[in-house]
């Protein structure tokens, strides 16, 4: 039967879907009813985010929840209706978390980058000045982003969230919905983040990892979220134990932290380091200084003077030598490859730390310089003695003004014990240079019988040893410059008679 035209199934059919529509437009009414607003209070934004910078928040926060809860890994993906998904399984966003406090339960965390509400805040905004459509859902309900003037100040136009309740109270975890990024505003988010990039990582170590570096400039993370670039480093490197220093450098775009903030933690990081494939590279780069080519993390002493330890203990016949020594003392240089030695150039300011280290050191771990060198030589050899009646009648005149030249100097300093006139101070002949020497171990001083030739050669021969024996100084120390300018002024009072 027909009715005007239409069948009674036709007619039914079109009440049911009315009927169906009726229902839905109610849902929908009662949500609009449940519907709350919350103002982010945000009028300006950080213009120069881009919207990568925005979803690379979006993915830490995702990642710190996983770290947190101890949930599944996150997921990224695009559906079928080209919505982009960053997904995590823990305990879902609410409004609060929309709030700009201080996250206490991050804030106790050293393994997690976020401790602000501020970049969420932040993502949001950029992410709606681009015109990215952003759904937020979780069992806590369901966020979008409107503009509204503030409550109370109709002139005054701010960003809100639009939070709807939700039919599935039993979802876990929160899924970020965004509609109009492409591909690569997600590849260059997702390049923020060590756990993407598929880095080597070299080594592992209490306060970060050392990672291989697999492009022209190396990066710099903070429980692996990006921070810095390097263009002239060696490694790439993850920092997982924070200074206070470095906390405070997070700003809140957590890009382009200052080198200062992080240099200490990558020392720390190097000096912890035993891998092979870490200590052969410091190693090879510590050789490096003579060609120019050195890498940054090699400038620095404490990262040098390792490597260096690192190298003598791995090859015990390299000595360490500075431009300087290469330039007066070839004939040194030379003897040190004729005994199967290997010098290394590096820094002078390198070899002071390398003498420091060497007067603390125990027999057997110091570090070989050209004075360490040479002292351990003179601790090898054994000069002999000229007898002073052996001296010619020449040589005795002056070695007998010995007494004399002390007593310029207000006398014999207690520490000195002996004089000793010797033909060689070294075994080799090749350190002309050496005419005298103060072993402090037999408080002996030793003068080389050439000085005997003059008042001169041997009076500045022997005060110039007194005045280390005076001053326990090395030379080009300040301790000795300044014993020997107070042995040149009572010298010069005495001579004066003042």
């Amino acid at each position: 039967m027909k009715w005007f035209g239409k069948s009674k199934t036709a007619d039914m059919k079109e009440n049911n879907i009315k009927q169906i529509e009726n229902i839905e437009n109610a849902a929908t009414q009662v949500k609009i009813n449940t519907a709350k607003e919350f103002d982010l209070n945000i009028e300006k934004i950080l213009e120069n985010w881009e919207i990568y910078h925005a979803i690379r928040e979006i993915i830490s926060n995702a990642l710190d929840e996983q770290i947190l809860t101890n949930t599944n890994d996150i997921s990224i993906f695009k559906d079928e209706s080209n919505w982009w998904h960053i997904r995590d399984y823990g305990r879902g966003l609410n409004y609060h978390h929309l709030t700009q406090n201080e996250n206490e339960e991050k804030l106790e965390s050293d393994k997690l980058i976020g401790r602000f509400g501020v970049g969420l805040k932040d993502a949001l905004a950029t992410l709606y000045r681009h015109k990215i459509k952003v759904k937020i859902v979780s069992k806590h309900g369901t966020i979008t982003l409107k503009t509204a003037s503030k409550s109370g100040f109709d002139d005054i136009v701010t960003l809100h969230a639009e939070i709807i309740p939700t039919d599935n109270l039993n979802m876990l975890g929160t899924d970020f919905c965004l509609c109009g990024c492409n591909q690569e505003d997600i590849a260059n988010a997702k390049a923020l983040f060590l756990k993407f990039s598929k880095c080597n990582i070299c080594e592992k170590t209490k306060y970060g990892e050392v990672i291989e570096k697999k492009e022209d400039f190396a990066n710099i993370y903070i429980n692996g979220v990006k921070v810095a670039e390097e263009t002239n480093f060696l490694f790439s490197y993850n920092i997982t134990s924070l200074t206070s220093q470095l906390k405070k450098a997070l700003n809140r775009e957590r890009t382009n932290v200052g080198r200062s903030a992080y240099t200490d933690r990558i020392k720390s990081i190097l000096k912890e380091c035993k891998a092979n494939i870490v200590i052969d590279a410091l190693i090879n780069d510590l050789q490096q200084f003579g060609s120019g080519k050195r890498h940054d993390e090699l400038s620095w002493n404490d990262v040098a003077m390792y490597a260096s330890r690192e190298m003598g203990r791995i090859n015990a016949s390299t000595t360490f030598v500075t431009a300087r020594d290469l330039e007066l003392s070839p004939s040194l240089i030379d003897e040190m490859k004729t005994k199967g030695f290997t010098p290394v150039v590096v820094p002078e300011n390198l070899i002071e730390k390398m003498e420091d280290y060497n007067n603390g050191a125990d027999d057997g771990e110091t570090l070989t310089t050209s004075s360490q060198y040479l002292k351990n030589e003179q601790e090898n050899f054994t000069p002999t003695q000229i007898k002073i009646t052996d001296l010619t009648p020449q040589e005795k005149i002056i070695y007998d003004k010995t007494k004399q030249i002390f007593q310029i100097i207000g006398g014999k300093p207690q520490i000195v014990r002996e004089i000793q006139i010797v033909d060689k101070i070294y075994e080799s002949e090749l350190y002309i240079s050496t005419v005298g020497l103060w072993i402090p171990a037999t408080q002996i001083i030793l003068i080389k019988r050439t000085q005997l030739e003059s008042i001169e050669s041997y009076a500045g021969t022997l005060l110039h040893e007194c005045a280390h024996a005076r001053s326990g100084a090395d030379d080009v120390s300040r301790s000795f410059e300044q014993e020997l300018t107070d042995m040149i002024g009572t010298l010069s009072s005495r001579l004066l008679h003042i």
